[in-house]
């Protein structure tokens, strides 16, 4: 283990960090709230610490797969906990597992509120819980490896991979850091023309640029206490659905059109699948509620909405779905564990992961019908790796094992069923929004200081796709190389 780059590493996302909460320190000061001096004094100190670390640079600049993986892990954590220190030392939010669940929310886009009245918090705090969204949705290591190249060549690689949601099939640019830059590009372009198109609707400065920053991270934190549902107009409601499902895409996709790459872009069954799952959703869930609405564009218009919110993981609402039929729960309780496409803004267990379950299905199948059959498993007309193959098992695997650990210590705080299972579901999957008491219209107040740390944990395992998590608790990570 190479423990000074993952420590020069962590500095770098210090710095990052502190440079970040400068725009909140601003919207404080716009606004005149003094609160926003703790941005500034906390996001300098940051900085400065950040630089104490990096100023001497490793002499051994290798990085392998444990050191990127352990890196990613240390460094959300550092960014959750430091991230929750200006609402815990302004007393704005004065209990630190609150103070820390929200800021682990945030980074991890899960929208998942500890919080039962956010209008009370002043605007720097709110923007700050926003930007937490945006800043975790593509990724701080990612935004990193953009601008700074710290190792080089192909070890950047286990940054990428231990931090990017979804496997990774390939690349389009051939450097990593080209490739990072050119995806912050689109998601920063993306974030801009939201904003723009919420302008146009009539949505104040101020709302549509938290909102455009929730929605880019597919992450769900509103400014209003009634959510999205403040926004009581067909057209922002509109423009916030369709940018939820765009985020939720596959960013290869949108590379792939940049380099006028069309052919290789609409062939990729992910995008197709997951297109798809939308419209069926969407359809099937039209019907079943259309006697509870006026029309059946309103039916259409809030199925449309809340199936691309937690398809997408993004978690907004506009309508408590307590009071839809059940039929419709349950698919809104399949799309939270299903999430959104590898590659994007989006959590769960991933579109391309659901994919490449069935084919490996189907092969076991074709083989005990077939014995001597030879036949590959491909994702795109491409020949998957046994790696791949086998890393989509292992993760099922952990995910099934750290999701029933979580659900029976959360247990202890003897909520209902429907509460308990769908708090493990939305925050392991990043989704935010459960049933019963951690639905659209409730939170998660109620739920103990254990408890809050152990969403916390399900959170960011979630985020990082478990295993940087729980190479953490593996001894042989931490042994010298050699």
């Amino acid at each position: 283990m190479n423990r000074r780059i993952v420590l020069y590493i962590l500095g770098w996302i210090l710095i990052i960090e502190g440079a970040a909460m400068q725009l909140p320190a601003l919207v404080g000061l716009i606004y005149k709230e003094k609160n926003g001096f703790f941005f500034l004094g906390i996001g300098l100190a940051l900085a400065l610490l950040g630089l104490l670390i990096v100023i001497k640079k490793p002499r051994n600049m290798t990085m392998y797969a444990k050191e990127g993986f352990i890196s990613t892990a240390l460094s959300w954590f550092v960014l959750s906990l430091a991230g929750s220190l200006p609402f815990f030392l302004s007393g704005e939010i004065p209990r630190f597992e609150d103070a820390f669940f929200e800021t682990v929310s945030g980074f991890t886009t899960t929208g998942a509120s500890a919080l039962t009245q956010v209008e009370h918090l002043s605007n720097c705090m709110n923007f700050w819980r926003c930007l937490s969204i945006w800043l975790g949705g593509m990724g701080v290591l990612v935004f990193l490896l953009a601008i700074i190249p710290k190792v080089g060549g192909q070890q950047n690689m286990y940054l990428m991979k231990a931090e990017s949601p979804g496997p990774i099939f390939g690349k389009v640019t051939p450097k990593i850091r080209d490739y990072a830059a050119i995806l912050y590009s689109v998601y920063f372009g993306l974030t801009v023309i939201e904003f723009i198109l919420l302008l146009c609707g009539g949505m104040p400065i101020f709302d549509a640029i938290n909102v455009s920053l929730s929605t880019a991270g597919t992450g769900g934190f509103g400014i209003r206490n009634a959510g999205m549902a403040a926004y009581d107009s067909y057209y922002l409601q509109g423009v916030m659905a369709v940018f939820m499902m765009l985020f939720g895409l596959n960013f290869s996709f949108y590379l792939l059109i940049l380099a006028r790459k069309f052919k290789p872009a609409f062939h990729i069954t992910e995008v197709w699948v997951y297109l798809g799952v939308i419209a069926i959703s969407t359809a099937a869930i039209t019907i079943n509620i259309s006697s509870a609405y006026p029309s059946l564009f309103d039916a259409l218009h809030h199925s449309f909405f809340y199936v691309s919110s937690i398809t997408t993981t993004t978690g907004f609402a506009i309508g408590d779905v307590n009071q839809w039929p059940e039929f419709s729960r349950a698919i809104i309780l399949i799309l939270t564990f299903l999430g959104a496409c590898a590659g994007s803004t989006g959590g769960g267990f991933k579109v391309s992961r659901v994919i490449i379950l069935f084919k490996e299905i189907k092969k076991e199948l074709s083989l005990i019908v077939h014995p001597h059959t030879v036949k590959a498993v491909k994702m795109d007309g491409k020949k998957l790796s046994h790696e791949t193959l086998r890393s989509v098992s292992v993760f099922f695997i952990i995910y099934v094992a750290l999701f029933f650990t979580s659900f029976l210590v959360i247990s202890l705080d003897n909520f209902d069923f429907s509460t308990t299972f769908t708090a493990v579901a939305a925050t392991i999957n990043n989704t935010g929004p459960g049933f019963s008491l951690v639905g659209p219209a409730g939170n998660y107040a109620a739920f103990s200081p254990l408890s809050k740390y152990v969403l916390s944990f399900t959170m960011i395992a979630g985020r990082l796709e478990l295993f940087p998590i729980i190479l953490l608790f593996f001894p042989g990570a931490w042994k010298k190389n050699g």
